[in-house]
C-alpha cells in the first residue's frame, strides 16, 4: 500500500467509533470532511442516493442510517445539526455514490469495500475457505499491531531502530530465535514482501496471539522501558511457542506458505465485490 492510501485509510479509521456491544458507526458529518465534502448541502444529496440504494437492497435504512439531531452553539442561543450514525454498508454506499473525481472517494470505496466484505466473512468464519480466514486474521493483525506500537511507544520504545528491535524480539520468542530477516529468508520472499502476508491462517492466528498478549502485558505491568518491552515481548512470544508445542502443533517457521499473498487475495475479492455492485446496479436500471 501506498503511503497516501495508508495515511488516508487511516482517516478513516480515526473518526470511526465502535458502541459498548462492539459495533461500529461513523458520523455523517465528520465522513462528509475526510471525503473533502465542504458543504452539508452537497453531501446529503450523496446520502439521499446511498438511501435509495440501500432500501434496494433490502437493508433497513433506520438502522444504516440512524437519523441523530446535535445540539450546538450559535451565539447566544443553540440549535439542532442533523447527522447520521453510519453503518459500514451506510458508508460504503455513500463512497460508491461519492464524486468519483476525488481521489478520496476511491480511496474510500476500497476502504469499505475490503472492511465490509472483512465483516461478512467474519461473520461466518467457521464457513470459510483458507484465503477467507487469512484475510479476516490479517485485518485483525493490522488493528492489534496499530495498538501494540502505541503501547510498546509508551512503554519506551520510540525511535524506529527500537521498535526494529522490539518487533524481532517478539518473532525470536515465537519462532524458536529466528528474526525477521530469517523469517523472511526462510519463507523466500523478496525484500518489499512483508512476511505476514504469506502466512496461513494457523501461523497468523500464532502471531495474533502474540501482538494481543503483549500489547495487553505492556499495559497492565506499566513497562516503562525499551529493553524491558523487549524481553516482554519475547517472552509472550516464547509461551505461545510452548503452548503450540504442549498441544502437538506444528512450530509457526515449519508451516507452508500459501499460494497468494494477502494483497493478491484482497484484490481478487475486491474486483468480484465491484463485478457484483455492477451487476446489481445494471438489474436496477432495468
Amino acid at each position: 500500500m501506498s503511503e497516501l492510501k495508508a495515511v488516508e485509510y487511516k482517516r478513516f479509521e480515526d473518526i470511526k467509533h465502535v458502541r459498548d456491544d462492539g459495533s461500529e458507526y461513523w458520523y455523517a458529518r465528520e465522513l462528509a470532511l475526510v471525503l473533502d465534502y465542504t458543504q452539508w448541502r452537497n453531501f446529503t444529496k450523496v446520502i439521499d442516493k446511498a438511501m435509495i440504494a440501500c432500501n434496494n437492497s433490502g437493508h433497513d435504512i433506520v438502522y444504516d442510517f440512524a437519523d441523530l439531531s446535535k445540539i450546538v452553539e450559535a451565539g447566544a442561543t443553540s440549535k439542532p445539526l442533523k447527522d447520521y450514525e453510519l453503518s459500514r454498508y451506510a458508508c460504503y454506499l455513500i463512497v460508491q455514490n461519492g464524486d468519483p473525481r476525488k481521489e478520496v472517494i476511491a480511496l474510500g470505496q476500497t476502504y469499505f469495500a475490503i472492511q465490509t466484505y472483512r465483516q461478512e466473512i467474519a461473520d461466518r468464519f467457521n464457513q470459510l475457505d483458507e484465503d477467507s480466514r487469512r484475510l479476516v486474521i490479517r485485518g485483525d493483525i493490522k488493528q492489534w499491531n496499530q495498538m501494540l506500537a502505541e503501547a510498546a511507544y509508551d512503554a519506551g520504545v520510540i525511535t524506529n531502530e527500537e521498535f526494529a528491535i522490539f518487533q524481532n524480539a517478539g518473532y525470536m520468542g515465537l519462532y524458536g530465535g529466528l528474526t525477521v530477516d530469517d523469517i523472511h529468508a526462510r519463507k523466500k520472499l523478496p525484500v518489499r514482501d512483508k512476511i505476514l502476508d504469506f502466512m496461513g491462517s494457523t501461523e497468523l492466528i500464532a502471531n495474533l496471539f502474540r501482538i494481543s498478549q503483549t500489547e495487553e502485558k505492556l499495559k497492565r505491568d506499566k513497562v516503562s522501558a525499551a529493553p524491558e518491552a523487549n524481553a516482554t515481548h519475547h517472552a509472550v512470544g516464547r509461551e505461545v511457542r510452548a503452548a503450540i508445542e504442549r498441544v502437538g502443533g506444528t512450530m509457526p517457521e515449519d508451516l507452508p506458505n500459501p499460494e497468494k499473498s494477502i494483497a493478491q487475495v484482497e484484490k481478487e475479492r475486491l474486483a468480484e465485490l465491484k463485478q457484483k455492485a455492477k451487476k446489481k446496479s445494471l438489474m436496477l436500471d432495468e
